[in-house]
């Protein structure tokens, strides 16, 4: 599962905050947290191709967000009432020995992941709220995961092609049936793993061209790529190694970092400029920020050092205060990946006999 994923914008102008009823940035019966002013350029790290240049959004884009904004926030202020309930999910094919999911579920309830068969490949897949699963095999590829799907149906990940003696990890972007291949220039290997409704994407660099799948050691660091195709490249500060997971609407960036002391994987938000560490409560070994959502609630798994049973615990922070949850029934491993603006959450466990499955916890 090891190329699983491990999102700054200015305000509209007041005409049309006042024409849509908004006033500093909130909506309707509901009050927003988000500041208004446009983050500091990312910057980019020592040795890593590409720009640095923070791009201004234009008024179709900002009346885009702030639209987009309101409805989901009030979408998601209701939802939080509603009873938590988990449904396994693992795909209908005799040839598979694991199921994860990866990303999602959009709005429209379509989430996205992948399945390993004995012979260690990895094959991507959407699935619908309907339970209809759909192959996501980028050609050419032997080692896929589709990473996040939005809400109009966009997929993006990274798979492996079959180059010897070490494949190449490459960024994908899945709309319709079209497959675009992206590269990031002069990295050796690249892996997209968020894209938000406006198209901006997230992602990591790798110095391994198998972004660290063939058991090489590799380094990484995160990025976005505008919707003009720049990329921006940032690393937390006193990381040695970050991947961007998700980026928001808004551009709130999601990911994980490994620092210089202990080597110790941290999450992180990157809002505006501004980074904020994240670590669950007394995790000994590590935090993994795997995904985000509008509101900044971030999930992902943290776990303990020289730990023999119970280790490995999936997490929510909401408003800043971190919950832990496990897939019922005796789980001994939960990675949640994503969550949603509704509060559905998706991930991994592993059960008490050692199976791996996808699930979705509502809300």
């Amino acid at each position: 599962m090891a190329m699983s994923k491990s999102r700054q914008m200015d305000i509209a102008p007041d005409q049309f905050l006042n024409q849509c009823g908004l006033s500093n940035f909130g909506c309707p019966g509901h009050e927003s947290s988000f500041p208004a002013h446009a983050p500091a350029a990312r910057r980019q790290p020592n040795g890593n191709p590409g720009s640095n240049t923070t791009q201004e959004d234009n008024p179709v884009i900002k009346a885009f967000r702030i639209v987009t904004v309101c409805s989901l926030s009030v979408a998601f202020a209701s939802s939080i009432a509603w009873a938590q309930t988990y449904k396994q999910v693992d795909v209908p094919d005799s040839t598979a020995v694991f199921t994860e999911l990866t990303g999602g579920p959009n709005l429209e309830g379509t989430s996205v992941g992948a399945w390993g068969d004995a012979a260690g490949a990895l094959h991507g897949f959407s699935l619908t709220a309907k339970g209809v699963f759909t192959p996501v095999v980028p050609p050419g590829s032997t080692f896929t995961t589709p990473n996040f799907i939005n809400f109009q149906g966009v997929i993006v990940g990274a798979y492996l092609d079959s180059a010897t003696p070490i494949p190449v990890s490459h960024g994908f972007i899945l709309v319709g049936e079209k497959y675009n291949v992206v590269d990031v220039p002069g990295a050796a290997g690249t892996a997209f793993t968020g894209i938000n409704d406006l198209g901006e994407i997230s992602g990591n660099t790798c110095s391994d061209p198998a972004c660290g799948n063939t058991g090489n050691a590799n380094t990484t660091h995160s990025f976005v790529r505008s919707t003009k195709g720049v990329f921006t490249f940032f690393d937390p500060p006193g990381a040695t190694s970050s991947a961007a997971n998700t980026v928001s609407l808004l551009g709130a960036v999601v990911g994980v970092f490994t620092d210089t002391t202990g080597e110790l994987n941290h999450g992180y938000l990157l809002q505006l400029g501004r980074f904020t560490t994240i670590d669950f409560p007394g995790a000994t070994t590590g935090t993994f920020a795997g995904g985000g959502n509008l509101e900044n609630d971030i999930v992902g798994i943290y776990n303990f050092v020289n730990c023999t049973t119970d280790c490995n615990h999936g997490f929510l922070r909401h408003n800043g205060v971190f919950t832990s949850f496990d897939f019922p029934g005796g789980a001994i491993f939960t990675d949640a990946t994503g969550i949603n603006a509704l509060g559905v959450i998706v991930g991994v466990f592993t059960d008490s006999s050692g199976n791996s499955h996808g699930f979705i916890r509502t809300p």
